[in-house]
């Protein structure tokens, strides 16, 4: 068996497939020459799939990237990033060569990326398939906020709750008074703290775990392999960081927050199922004062509807 893995090491780092592996929380753990090399890291270099993105942006290198801000352009891309099993997308690089890269993600959320030079495949061909993934990749965006929108959601769910799927947590987050800061301080502003919070929580999710916008202030965490108190605990990590922002410069003191109601997927259960549930926590949350957290089982038995 040892034989057999150190001929496997030879052949993967002299291959000039680019081969990388990240972990969980998107940092490389492996990478063997050819990745290295196309990405200017340095041989045993700890570094995060953001922090590599970031530098090669700004150093007009490794992949192309069409954005004259590439902090929207992360926010966008890693809201999307590993949350499929398994996907295969090109890209360009600035040295002229054109790769088609697979991923394929483990239930825990380490990463395995495969990458070919494709370079030789027809111009007409290759124009049309970068056309059908930013067309895709766009009909799974919320273009306010750049987060995936509620179709990209629903697939996650799908997927968790298949039968082969980890089952887990699905949280529904709605901004506390949303309509009153709207009428006070305009919808401007409303938008802004719409890109703030969705900033901020497509910062914090986890690999695993799916963050979107389903409509107006409302927002969906899924949380795949994930118990409802365990889910409780990130989210309220989460509620604690947006009571710290201040979204508005022209309103410093101005602070915002958000309710959330939390459910446990069960067998048999639909996205409309847990989001019904989770509606309801949600419910709860604001009737017992807002900027709080409920699982369903917290929920008074008089809770029956759904609060703005």
């Amino acid at each position: 068996m040892n034989d057999i893995l150190e001929h496997l090491r030879q052949l993967e780092q002299s291959t000039p497939v680019l081969v990388a592996l990240f972990d969980a929380s998107d940092r490389l753990r492996y990478a063997n020459a050819a990745f290295r090399a196309a990405m200017f890291i340095a041989e045993g270099e700890d570094i995060s799939w953001e922090e590599m993105v970031r530098r090669n942006y700004h150093a007009g290198r490794g992949t192309i990237i069409n954005t004259s801000d590439i902090d929207e352009w992360i926010i966008v891309h890693r809201s999307r990033r590993g949350k499929e099993r398994h996907k295969v997308f090109e890209v360009d690089f600035h040295d002229g060569r054109w790769l088609l890269v697979t991923q394929v993600v483990s239930a825990d959320g380490w990463m395995l990326a495969h990458a070919v030079d494709v370079t030789a495949f027809r111009p007409d061909e290759r124009a049309m398939r970068l056309d059908r993934d930013r067309a895709l990749y766009a009909s799974y965006t919320d273009d306010l906020t750049g987060v995936a929108n509620r179709r990209f959601v629903a697939a996650r769910v799908a997927d968790m709750l298949a039968p082969d799927g980890p089952g887990g947590a699905f949280c529904l987050i709605d901004l506390d008074q949303f309509k009153a800061i709207n009428d006070r301080f305009g919808h401007q502003a409303g938008d802004l703290i719409l890109r703030d919070f969705a900033a901020r929580m497509a910062r914090e999710v986890r690999r695993a775990d799916c963050f979107g916008r389903v409509g107006g202030e409302e927002f969906v965490l899924v949380l795949p392999a994930t118990s409802a108190g365990a889910a409780r605990g990130i989210v309220e990590q989460a509620l604690d960081m947006v009571r710290l922002a201040r979204p508005l410069t022209h309103q410093p003191d101005f602070t915002y927050s958000f309710s959330a109601g939390i459910a446990q997927s069960r067998l048999g259960d639909t996205f409309a199922d847990l989001y019904n549930r989770a509606d309801r926590a949600l419910y709860a949350a604001k009737m017992a004062g807002r900027s709080r957290i409920h699982v369903e089982q917290d929920r008074p038995p008089s809770a029956v509807a759904s609060a703005g």
